[in-house]
């Protein structure tokens, strides 16, 4: 706990969670947003910030008059909506309790769901069963051109991106107007344990970042980042990401036109950054987790051969999405989005190509693994790869049950073949992982509580230190 905060009762904030079984779907989140206006419309307004390509209304909740702007969205991606739960919780705690209002000193814009048409694609695994087949068989993530986060403008070397989709465009208009000091982006992973983003270093907040997690019982993710070319600034606290760390490595280890490969934009931090010097956090948190993501002790191979599996295995997966893909697409439409994000998620050689440069060249690969980055790398990369089994099914019964019923039986038995096999891999592996990994499912209230301490303590150092 910081001392300044001290006056905060993070205690009270924190069992006063509920007890979430399930996740909201939009409409219960548009509805709900719209109530709390209702109930305190001294305190709370609710306006319409944007339209999604579905032309669904993107609604934004301003609650208070701080000194200072923050900006709170959850959905990002649409498939991670534990921060939309615990913007459910703060939107209404923050209405109700005029003295933590005026403690934060801020103006709260709240987003609940930035992602409106993709998070109703990922709504049949809301309610539950929270399995590691069922979230996979109902998952959805759009290709990186169609993510929110991903379509800000950028010019960097030779990457050009000016073609932000609508609800980026509805973001950008709105942190242009606010100019918000602090900004929480409110991710989530689907296995492994807690992690962060931050703008800058604030070494005086990690210690209390990491009471976060320890406070719930959730471990760090100590195995490999998400990408070879992270900066670390603690276990588990990494320097924020935008798309020139990406395209600087693939330029690194011996692409010659990086942008080629690059096929959306960069991020909200990084536009805020640029444009405003917003500081924005990520708070990564699982679904599923097991203790060994933690383990820091030695394995028996080392990093690059861990790596080398990891590679293989996604290669032979991404090799079957493929070759189905080239056999079903004169009858798959070409806007269909569950397609649209495989043809970009196993658009990667190149990228595979710079890593395995990268680990054959870089010293820290020799070493022996440990038991997390073992883990991270054989099992929990099979599970995103589990991801990709349930997209590449959606893809093929969307298109059959949009066939009518006049429809020739030779693009409807095609699509079924292929409907069927990516079904039997997708079972296939789901028993395979259930098997070797022993996860929990996270109670909701846990990785909300995670969530709101860490953003707490953020926009608190912020406001205290003159950000």
């Amino acid at each position: 706990m910081l001392p300044h905060m001290m006056s905060i009762n993070f205690d009270a904030l924190l069992d006063a969670i509920p007890d979430y079984q399930e996740f909201l779907t939009v409409d219960e989140m548009d509805a709900s947003s719209k109530r709390l206006a209702e109930q305190y419309p001294d305190s709370v307004e609710l306006f319409e910030m944007g339209r999604t390509r579905d032309d669904h209304p993107l609604y934004c909740l301003k609650i208070g008059s701080g000194s200072k702007n923050a900006l709170l969205f959850g959905c990002p991606h649409p498939n991670e909506p534990i921060g939309a739960m615990m913007l459910e919780y703060l939107s209404r705690t923050l209405a109700e309790d005029d003295d933590l209002r005026s403690q934060l000193d801020y103006t709260w814009y709240i987003v609940k769901s930035w992602d409106a048409d993709g998070t109703k694609l990922n709504e049949k695994w809301f309610k539950g069963p929270f399995t590691l087949y069922n979230y996979a068989r109902n998952f959805f993530r759009p290709a990186g051109h169609q993510q929110v986060d991903w379509t800000f403008p950028i010019d960097h070397k030779n990457l050009h991106f000016h073609n932000p989709i609508p609800e980026t465009q509805a973001m950008m208009d709105l942190i242009d107007r606010i100019q918000p000091t602090f900004i929480y982006s409110l991710h989530n992973a689907g296995f492994g344990g807690v992690y962060w983003y931050i703008t800058d270093e604030i070494k005086s907040v990690y210690e209390a970042m990491g009471q976060a997690a320890a406070r719930q019982g959730i471990p760090l993710s100590l195995g490999e980042p998400e990408a070879p070319y992270c900066i670390t600034f603690a276990p588990a606290i990494y320097k924020m990401l935008g798309i020139e760390q990406h395209y600087d490595y693939l330029e690194q280890y011996g692409i010659a036109e990086p942008e080629k490969d690059i096929k959306c934009g960069t991020s909200s931090a990084d536009y805020s950054y640029g444009r405003h010097g917003s500081f924005t956090l990520v708070t990564e948190l699982p679904y599923f987790f097991d203790p060994r993501i933690a383990d820091l002790s030695p394995g028996d191979i080392t990093r690059r051969e861990a790596m080398e599996k990891n590679l293989g295995f996604a290669d032979e997966i991404d090799t079957f999405v493929c070759e189905i893909l080239d056999h079903t697409k004169a009858y798959l439409n070409p806007d269909n989005p569950f397609k649209l994000a495989l043809e970009a998620f196993t658009d990667v050689k190149n990228t595979h190509e710079a890593t395995r440069k990268m680990i054959s060249e870089n010293p820290d690969f020799a070493k022996t693994a440990t038991n997390a980055e073992i883990f991270d790398n054989l099992l929990i990369s099979k599970f995103y790869k589990l991801l990709m089994l349930g997209l590449l099914f959606r893809a093929h019964e969307t298109e059959l049950s949009a066939l009518p019923d006049s429809a020739e039986e030779e693009p409807r038995q095609t699509l079924a073949s292929a409907a069927e096999q990516a079904k039997e891999r997708l079972r296939e592996l789901s028993a395979e992982l259930e098997e070797k990994i022993n996860y929990e499912v996270i109670p909701i209230k846990k990785l909300i509580a995670i969530q709101l301490e860490s953003g707490l303590i953020v926009a608190d150092y912020l406001q205290q230190n003159g950000a």
